[in-house]
């Protein structure tokens, strides 16, 4: 199996939304975000696999040294050879990849977050620094775009901790601000509940407004110039705006069942937002 292959394969076992946006990427792009995209569930299931936390921080300080080794032009790593290119072609920086593995490190040193000043930084690190090297790989012209990458991710990263607020809660961890929590007077356990109290939904509902904020914020720096460009993160906003869309159309029952979109659902989507960007691409190239 080619470094290639094995980034591949790990990308389309996860069924995550942001597989199915780069379906329509060009050839040498899908492989340098397919690789980017391996090496964050590579380092994301050395925290979720690995129950000690000793061993877990271990393997991360390897997955440090192998970053050094890629800069040095000696990767080990199945991930890191295929990542290799990407590097020197879209000049990737090392920093950032060091910043997800930080981001990473933070899932074991907290199992919870006084206020959101302090779960944006983990949020930067483990969602925003991902949109900013997803958008070197796309391809930009206008600084403007490296903002609405890292408001884009951040938006990613608060709708997942919305869908994964109970899962989360039950392996300890709880992500959403407990000052927050007592604001709306949601104490943390109940979070490892069934119950969807009306407070419960208030607070839920708090998170959602604030992640379509971040949605919101990210389309609005923008610029035309780069939005065919940058299409693949335009159709994973609309494949995550649908999530929160079902999320609220449930009424937040997010303790009592997981809300999901099929993978048909997801690629109707991608397809359609796809065909959606290149019209106005070409509408645009016509009255330029």
């Amino acid at each position: 199996m080619t470094p290639d292959e094995y980034c591949q394969q790990k990308a389309a076992r996860s069924g995550s939304s942001f597989y199915y946006s780069f379906l329509f990427l060009p050839e040498e792009r899908r492989r340098a975000i397919v690789a980017l995209y391996a090496f964050c569930r590579e380092v994301d299931d050395v925290v979720d696999e690995c129950s000690d936390t000793g061993i877990a921080s271990t393997k991360l300080a390897w997955w440090r040294e192998e970053i050094d080794r890629l800069y040095a032009g000696v990767p080990q790593h199945p991930v890191t050879r295929a990542l290799a290119p990407a590097v020197q072609t879209y000049a990737l920086a090392q920093e950032h990849l060091r910043d997800i593995i930080d981001g990473m490190q933070m899932d074991l040193d907290y199992d919870a977050y006084p206020s959101f000043t302090e779960l944006s930084l983990y949020c930067y690190r483990v969602a925003g620094v991902v949109g900013l090297l997803a958008t070197r790989i796309f391809g930009y012209t206008d600084e403007a775009t490296l903002r609405y990458a890292n408001d884009l991710g951040l938006a990613f990263q608060l709708t997942n901790i919305l869908r994964d607020v109970r899962e989360d809660a039950a392996r300890g961890r709880v992500y959403l601000p407990l000052d927050e929590l007592k604001r709306f007077g949601v104490a943390p356990e109940t979070l490892r509940t069934s119950a969807t109290t009306d407070a419960v939904r208030e607070l839920f509902a708090f998170q959602a407004s604030r992640a379509r904020d971040y949605y919101r914020r990210a389309f609005d720096q923008l610029p035309d110039a780069d939005r065919h460009a940058q299409r693949s993160g335009l159709i994973m906003a609309e494949i995550y705006l649908r999530l929160l869309d079902e999320i609220e159309r449930d009424g937040y029952r997010i303790l009592e069942h997981r809300i999901r979109l099929t993978p048909l659902r997801k690629l109707w989507i991608a397809w359609r937002t796809a065909r959606r960007e290149n019209h106005r691409h070409r509408r645009l190239a016509r009255t330029a």
